[in-house]
């Protein structure tokens, strides 16, 4: 005997979770993750190559083999601090709405 009793009922039937509430969420998150992975590809290869032109070449004087070294330096800071930043904005986005939905007296 099974224990739903005699009769071969099957268990209730879950209903599948209703995620219309968080949709906003969602697309601000892509948005967010979107605007950050662009940010990423294209602030270090383009401060890599302008600074490596424009300043260490330009206005330094320096020769091509050094001028790779500093711009790539530029390029390497330049990852940090988006990630950083991104970093910075996942944290307060996801604490932002806990904020919001908390009780208010």
């Amino acid at each position: 005997m099974d224990s739903y009793g005699n009769s071969a009922m099957a268990p209730p039937m879950q209903m599948a979770p209703d995620f219309r509430g968080n949709e906003s969420s969602l697309v601000s998150a892509l948005k967010t993750l979107l605007f950050f992975t662009l940010l990423m590809i294209t602030l270090p290869i383009g401060l890599y190559f302008a600074s490596k032109s424009l300043i260490f070449e330009a206005s330094f004087q320096m020769s091509s083999s050094d001028s790779y070294f500093y711009a790539a330096i530029v390029a390497v800071l330049a990852v940090h601090v988006v990630l950083a930043l991104f970093v910075y904005v996942a944290w307060n986005e996801g604490s932002g709405t806990k904020r919001k939905e908390g009780k208010h007296d």
